[in-house]
């Protein structure tokens, strides 16, 4: 098992950066407080789902291309602020919706889950800079042989660490208590967060 020992301060990397606040974040407790439970947690699903698909491209060293073809890396940068944008255009014009006690209690019916997912999977795809990031990570930590099998299992633990994080978020955000503090200051709560959006898809297009 000592070939595996790579894997610790590479799942360790990892948790430090899900937990620093971002795009996906903003989003799923978005999410968590004004639909569903269910809705957040399949957000959460489709995050780890981009994570998984970020550690792969980074296993199969496709980060390269990212860092050494400067046009597909910016024309990936635009395309994800502009989405970036886009989500912030939508919870901005969702602090208009009115929105009470039952609609928070019944909210299935606003949003699919597959739907939700599909929203946390583009969102972790919009940020380019994330696979070369994990990249950047195995290659610190990373010895230079390595079972073959070990691209599969680093992909499943992306996967797992940033599904459960949000699945954690997710759960504490949308209690009863949680929800209450959304209705109550729901204008301001969204617009900060449309407001947080728009800057880190700013931050995304125009940052080298």
């Amino acid at each position: 098992m000592s070939e595996y020992l790579f894997f610790i301060p590479i799942a360790l990397a990892l948790v430090i950066g899900v937990i620093s606040p971002g795009p996906s974040f903003i989003f799923v407790a978005q999410v968590a407080m004004s639909q569903s439970r269910s809705q957040a947690i399949a957000t959460s699903l489709g995050l780890g789902t981009g994570a998984m698909i970020f550690a792969l491209v980074a296993s199969l060293g496709l980060f390269f291309v990212l860092e050494t073809v400067p046009w597909v890396y910016l024309s990936l940068k635009i395309m994800g602020g502009l989405y970036l944008f886009y989500l912030a255009y939508r919870i901005w014009n969702s602090a208009k919706q009115t929105l009470d006690k039952s609609a928070v209690e019944i909210p299935d019916a606003n949003i699919s889950l597959v739907k939700s997912y599909m929203l946390g999977l583009f969102t972790q795809l919009s940020n380019p800079k994330t696979a070369i990031v994990i990249g950047g990570i195995f290659m610190a930590f990373m010895p230079a042989n390595v079972p073959a099998v070990s691209y599969i299992l680093l992909a499943v633990m992306a996967f797992v660490i940033d599904a459960g994080w949000y699945s954690i978020v997710s759960i504490m955000l949308s209690t009863p208590k949680a929800q209450k503090v959304y209705l109550r200051f729901k204008k301001s709560i969204t617009r900060v967060a449309s407001g947080l959006m728009a800057v880190l898809g700013a931050k995304l297009i125009f940052n080298q």
